[in-house]
């Protein structure tokens, strides 16, 4: 309901509740967002997600990065109070980004046709039981394997790019255990966020191509790569020098605009979220071709320039259509 004050200025004020964990606090919710919010009629409130939820209403939407069955009850019967207000974005939306084989899925129901010559596939990957081989799971090395689970719990991070059985040993009995072809793709990741209708691009250093040789191989189709057998991502990640990082991003084409936004709404109506960003690689020799590998939700938006205005954009139009019961 509208304030007095505020019908009298005709200058609605919207209070907008957010719930992250503390490192993202301090990341996202910086002097500089506050102040233009503000000066949007946006009152960032934070929420103390530890304390009952009803107390603490009411807002015209609450934005939020917290999991666990407490805080999503929390959210469930707030909403059965307030109906008006918007939660951004609903758990039952954010839950399937938690499993990395149902993270994808919506990937492959989109259907592009801006350019249809475009190709827009996942890696070819499977869930590895403990006394499973790659062969029996019909991949070859190399292969990236993954925590199934990618909740944000500190070992879900934890990644490998495996180079033959001899590294596959050392980590199958992780499980469960996602494993995942390895794309070679020129060294460069597309990152891709999507924050309600905006969508846009920036290009990163990824991992380096891997190309096994006959004398490499050997013998059950891997290789190794400077005498190793398994290398985690933060290793091959720093493997690399500054000049020859900064050659490879900038050398590479950025995908065609009308592409990006494309998928970004795509996925965006697929996984039914509003905040969230995807990782897209284009597969070395293959102008046409690209693979999304990863989906994340509510990811680090603070490193977009001009960020703060997207945001506050963003939220503005949420809140217009919502009012506080």
């Amino acid at each position: 309901m509208t304030k007095p004050d505020e019908e009298q200025t005709h200058h609605p004020r919207y209070r907008v509740g957010y719930a992250f964990e503390p490192k993202k606090v301090n990341t996202f919710i910086i002097p500089s967002f506050i102040n233009l919010a503000n000066l949007n009629g946006i009152d960032l409130v934070q929420i103390e997600p530890t304390k009952p939820l009803l107390d603490q209403a009411p807002f015209h939407c609450i934005i939020h990065k917290i999991y666990g069955q407490d805080w999503k009850q929390q959210l469930t019967d707030f909403k059965s109070k307030y109906p008006n207000t918007v939660i951004v974005d609903p758990p039952e939306k954010i839950q399937p980004l938690h499993n990395r084989v149902t993270m994808l899925e919506s990937v492959t129901r989109i259907r592009i046709t801006q350019q249809p010559e475009i190709k827009i596939r996942i890696p070819n990957q499977k869930v590895i039981e403990k006394d499973e081989t790659l062969e029996e799971i019909g991949l070859k090395y190399p292969v990236i394997a993954k925590p199934l689970l990618a909740n944000g719990g500190a070992s879900s991070h934890e990644m490998w790019v495996v180079l033959n059985s001899k590294g596959f040993e050392r980590v199958k009995d992780q499980t469960p255990l996602l494993v995942q072809e390895y794309v070679n793709h020129n060294e460069v990741v597309f990152k891709i966020y999507v924050i309600g209708e905006h969508v846009e691009c920036v290009k990163r250093r990824s991992l380096a191509d891997i190309h096994v040789t006959a004398e490499e191989d050997g013998g059950d189709g891997g290789g190794e790569w400077n005498g190793v057998s398994i290398l985690p991502f933060s290793q091959i990640s720093n493997s690399a020098t500054v000049e020859h990082e900064s050659e490879k991003v900038d050398e590479a084409v950025m995908p065609a605009p009308e592409l990006v936004t494309e998928i970004g709404k795509e996925l965006r109506r697929e996984l039914g979220l509003r905040l969230f960003n995807f990782d897209v690689i284009r597969v070395s020799g293959e102008e046409n071709s690209y693979a999304v590998i990863d989906i994340n939700y509510f990811p680090g938006f603070a490193k977009l320039p001009h960020f703060e205005q997207i945001f506050t954009d963003f939220i503005l139009g949420i809140c217009k259509n919502a009012t506080i019961d």
